[in-house]
């Protein structure tokens, strides 16, 4: 039970607890946008996405996004810098996503997917996000959200 803050009544909420998540633009020095392309049970659809996954315990955000890079697409980059963090629905979760600029990615091996994930890698030019947004290529929420923190640190979104 928790109480309202308003009236101090208690009311019963449903909270999803779950680790913390984080999100990669990858770019590479050609100007491209490293994406990939996944199967997503809860649409049952295969989705075009940047890479992302769960912060595993003990482990800090951007740990977990060059992580997440490599294990996903193969790729490793030379600079990282965060973009944001925002909650993905207040309302029931408790967790955080963090997004994050690779710049300068590279390939540097094979994929690591975990048993459950199906990936395969897709380079767009970067300037072509918004016209994947658009058409509704890609319709991720959070990685939406990931591109926005991105216009706004370049200064392209006010």
């Amino acid at each position: 039970m928790t109480r309202s803050p308003r009236t101090g009544e208690p009311h019963r909420f449903f909270v999803l607890e779950g680790n913390d998540w984080v999100n990669v633009v990858a770019l590479t020095s050609a100007g491209e946008i490293v994406l990939v392309r996944q199967y997503r049970a809860g649409t049952e659809s295969v989705t075009l996405e940047i890479p992302g996954g769960g912060v595993e315990d003990g482990e800090t955000p951007l740990a977990a996004a060059q992580r997440e890079l490599r294990e996903e697409t193969g790729y490793t980059a030379s600079r990282w810098r965060e973009l944001g963090m925002v909650h993905p629905n207040p309302a029931v979760q408790a967790n955080r996503c963090t997004s994050f600029l690779a710049e300068d990615a590279v390939p540097t091996g094979e994929l690591d997917q975990d048993a459950g994930e199906d990936l395969s890698v897709e380079l767009r030019p970067a300037t072509s996000v918004g016209e994947l947004v658009r058409s509704g290529e890609i319709t991720h929420g959070l990685v939406l959200v990931a591109f926005h923190l991105w216009g706004l640190s370049n200064g392209q979104v006010d």
